[in-house]
């Protein structure tokens, strides 16, 4: 008796299984044709429109990194200077290259700072300084504790026909002043407009 129970049991909960599967299926498959179709236009028409987005040109997309703020030359060595940018820390980094379209090697001895503190930085832009006209004041490249400056220094040599990368950073001036002029050796003052860090 028991056995007849259990097996009419079962099959009666498998027929409802069955059934409920069944139920799901046609109410999952059923009056959902018309319904996907603004789905698939939607997106296809949001596609079409993030396709025009992509080729406006953006407006307030700031200038690429390699363009140039200022170029300045000595002879046969040529500087560019593109970017100079105030960071939150309280200083201003400017960075660029330094070309030399000379028939011999240059070291960077020449634009070496001075100041008994940097004499170890050798080639390097240990000698470069931000000058504020309007605010009659000069900033010289900042330096660590140990008399590193905070700048590129050039090991070795640029060859002929060689272009470096470079950086160096300063002080900030104050928030309001952000034309100034980069000098470095025997090149020729460069004014350049700081740009406000991220």
């Amino acid at each position: 008796m028991n056995i007849r129970r259990t097996t009419t049991t079962r099959r009666a909960m498998t027929a409802v299984a069955i059934t409920t599967g069944l139920v799901l299926a046609v109410a999952g498959c059923g009056g959902g044709g018309d319904d996907d179709k603004p789905e698939k236009s939607g997106s296809s028409s949001s596609a079409a429109e993030k396709g025009k987005d992509d080729e406006k040109p953006k407006e307030n997309e700031s200038p690429p990194e390699d363009e140039a703020l200022a170029e300045t030359k000595d002879g046969d060595l040529g500087v560019t200077i593109t970017s100079a940018r105030r960071d939150g820390g309280g200083f201003v980094t400017v960075s660029g290259t330094v070309t030399n379209n000379g028939s011999r090697s240059w070291m960077g001895a020449d634009w070496a700072s001075d100041e008994r503190e940097l004499r170890s930085n050798g080639g390097s832009l240990s000698g470069s300084s931000l000058v504020d006209t309007g605010g009659k004041k000069k900033y010289l490249v900042l330096r660590d504790t140990s008399g590193r400056c905070l700048c590129t220094k050039f090991n070795g040599r640029v060859k002929q026909g060689e272009t470096a990368s470079w950086f160096a950073q300063f002080p900030a001036p104050p928030e309001g002043t952000t034309k100034v002029t980069f000098q470095v050796g025997a090149m020729p003052p460069a004014p350049i407009e700081i740009s406000e860090g991220e």
